[in-house]
């Protein structure tokens, strides 16, 4: 199927590591953009776009040719408790319930939804590699995961074509996962985390981006995608790269003391987003002809540091 230009786009979560810079990049391409916000009057956006209050959304949405949906909070910004996990969930389904909900008023409802998830939704199975058809896991972000994915494919029974993105780790120059795991290096005490054979499925910033893009504007692109590089690497592997990269060594620390050192330090969100992953391949962009820029992490790597 060919692609549809995008005239008129709605993004929630337009402002975080991944939204500005997708923001910016639908700009650029000609594209009018109406960014979600509870304090629009605070927000610096480009030329093209404007920030809008959650009220009044169905307005906002009636005639747009896509709403891309990233909001939530962060899951990596602190240390998990009880209401901050709340936080997490809460954001999330509520933010998505709000635009279906609107979309179910809409005169004429938006052509697509694409809406953020995370590969947290995956169980971990040691080195075998898993795709979209992989069974969901257990655990608070699996849960989540499955939570916001139905309730954003609730806007399916509407007409609207439903994408669902989930994100691995962003690599970008600021901000994000990547300056934090290269610190360490930089300063000659990097080392794998826990045993180091744990996955990490990783996309860099602009292959995000690109994907968002085309599965706004390509009706073929509907379903469950991986966000991911077709290359995920270990941890420890991973952490080999950036050490190659900045032309450092890395410590010989046991697993077990990494392990202790960052269960200790981040409690539960150590084992959930540290010390276990999954090798997620994103084979469904792949059989639609997706073509990434950064397929390597070696690639990405040497062009974010």
């Amino acid at each position: 199927m060919a692609t549809v230009g995008l005239r008129r786009v709605v993004v929630a979560g337009g402002t975080g590591l991944v939204g500005r810079p997708l923001v910016k990049a639908l700009t650029e391409r000609g594209t009018q953009v109406i960014v979600l916000s509870r304090n629009p009057e605070r927000l610096e956006l480009p030329s093209g776009a404007t920030a809008q209050r959650w009220e009044r959304l169905a307005n906002l949405l009636d005639g747009t040719d896509a709403v891309i949906n990233l909001a939530g909070e962060g899951i990596a910004d602190r240390r998990w408790s009880a209401a901050r996990k709340a936080a997490i969930r809460d954001s999330r389904f509520d933010a998505t319930s709000k635009l279906v909900a609107a979309m179910r008023a809409c005169a004429h409802p938006p052509k697509a939804l694409v809406n953020a998830s995370a590969i947290g939704y995956y169980i971990p199975k040691g080195e075998i590699p898993v795709d979209e058809s992989a069974a969901p896991g257990a655990g608070f972000l699996a849960e989540v995961c499955q939570a916001w994915e139905a309730e954003a494919m609730a806007a399916s029974a509407l007409g609207i074509r439903v994408s669902i993105v989930r994100i691995g780790v962003v690599l970008a120059r600021e901000g994000g996962a990547l300056p934090k795991m290269a610190l360490p290096v930089r300063w000659f005490v990097g080392c794998k985390l826990g045993s180091g054979s744990q996955g990490l499925s990783w996309i860099h910033l602009d292959d995000l981006l690109a994907m968002l893009i085309e599965a706004a504007q390509n009706p073929a692109w509907q379903g469950v995608f991986n966000g991911t590089a077709p290359q995920p690497l270990s941890n420890e592997a991973f952490t080999a790269l950036i050490a190659n990269r900045l032309h450092r060594p890395l410590l010989p620390v046991p697993g077990f003391l990494t392990t202790a050192a960052t269960q200790l330090l981040l409690g539960e969100m150590a084992e959930a987003l540290l010390l276990q992953g999954v090798f997620v391949l994103p084979a469904h962009a792949q059989s639609l002809g997706f073509q990434f820029r950064f397929p390597t992490a070696q690639g990405a790597l040497e062009d974010l540091l």
